[in-house]
């Protein structure tokens, strides 16, 4: 049981998924800190509140003689919040994932041959000296320099 945990943690994908979630909520604070600290107050000062949070409230009365206050502002800044992670996702990973996978289908359908991800061995940069000289035209000057 321990072992097969091991290899399934151990795959590739599991550690690119770890990965992107550490990631994800490192970008996840720094766009709330950018949204909470720095729209919200601009966007609050055009309707006249402290920030957008705080903008757009509604006062609902109860049953008991209290009021509720629903805060509508709080769920446009929380809209804004999800926008600017969802362009700047697009942007920085989407499109050019998108762009790449174009580029590779396209030299496939021209039959464009992929490049080898192992480099070649000593025996195989021998056997292709040889081809090659094997391939070369004979030398009519016996090997003498003509000047």
């Amino acid at each position: 049981m321990i072992k097969g945990f091991k290899e399934f943690i151990l795959r590739g994908n599991v550690l690119d998924l770890a990965v992107a979630v550490v990631i994800g909520a490192a970008f996840s604070t720094v766009v709330t800190a950018l949204v909470e600290k720095v729209f919200n107050p601009l966007i609050g000062a055009l309707f006249n509140a402290n920030s957008l949070a705080t903008a757009f409230p509604v006062v609902i009365p109860t049953s008991s003689g209290g009021h509720a206050t629903l805060y509508f502002g709080a769920v446009i800044a929380a809209l804004i919040n999800f926008l600017i992670v969802a362009v700047i996702i697009y942007f920085v990973f989407v499109m050019p994932i998108n762009v790449f996978k174009e580029r590779a289908a396209a030299r496939k359908a021209a039959g464009v041959p992929e490049a080898e991800d192992v480099p070649a061995t000593e025996l195989d940069l021998l056997a292709e000296i040889r081809d090659l000289l094997a391939r070369a035209p004979e030398d009519t000057t016996g090997g003498k320099h003509q000047g």
